[in-house]
């Protein structure tokens, strides 16, 4: 456990702060744990916002994985707080996969067991729930979408039981994958953010099925 707390540590921001620069070397890999964060791409000599992460997921790893560059700037739009993994100390190339999936593949199952979880780097991906859970022929729900940065089948790791709903690519798309021993070796001290989904799932079942 000392390792992981060694591995990680809390970063607060302000609003209009810079967390990385497009064209920066890469030092960390951050996951989000509350805030607004605006994305920037420089397309013909100006800054462009391309999307935005609201209160959830992670970013900066790509930087990393390839030794390259920053690719896009990442500003916090209000107060914020950021889980940073040091690169010096974990390099987290060491622990991630890839995968790519065409349109409509399946990348996780509800009820089956979990080994990993996924990261969006490219693409998107849906997330569905059978309406009666453990009927075969259940009607299923589309109760989530994930984009590049966000996460996806952690849930089945934070609480140790089957995967709670099954996943689809929407379009091509390409995921950096962790797996099990990794997850609790490097994202131990994320696990109370991650855990904050679980009621957010446990809304949603209730709002579409009831008790």
């Amino acid at each position: 456990f000392s390792e992981v707390l060694d591995a990680m540590f809390e970063v607060l921001v302000k609003p209009e702060e810079h967390i990385i620069d497009q064209g920066d070397d890469g030092d960390n890999f951050y996951v989000i744990e509350k805030g607004v964060f605006d994305i920037y791409v420089q397309k013909d000599g100006l800054n462009v916002c391309v999307g935005k992460y609201n209160n959830k997921g992670s970013f900066g790893e790509l930087a990393l994985m390839y030794n390259t560059p920053r690719a896009a700037t990442i500003i916090a739009k209000q107060d914020g707080a950021l889980w940073a993994l040091l690169s010096e100390r974990m390099k987290i190339v060491d622990v991630l996969g890839v995968r790519t999936f065409s349109d409509g593949e399946r990348i996780i199952t509800q009820g089956d067991k979990a080994d990993c979880f996924f990261i969006v780097e490219s693409g998107e991906v849906k997330i569905m729930i059978k309406s009666k859970a453990g009927q075969p022929d259940g009607v299923e729900v589309e109760v989530a979408r994930c984009s590049r940065g966000q996460y996806f089948g952690e849930l089945a790791l934070v609480t140790n039981k089957p995967r709670a709903a099954t996943a689809y690519a929407v379009g091509d798309t390409k995921c950096l994958v962790i797996d099990i021993q990794a997850f609790e070796r490097l994202l131990g001290p994320c696990m109370d953010i991650m855990k904050r989904n679980i009621s957010q799932y446990k809304d949603q079942l209730m709002a579409l099925f009831g008790k």
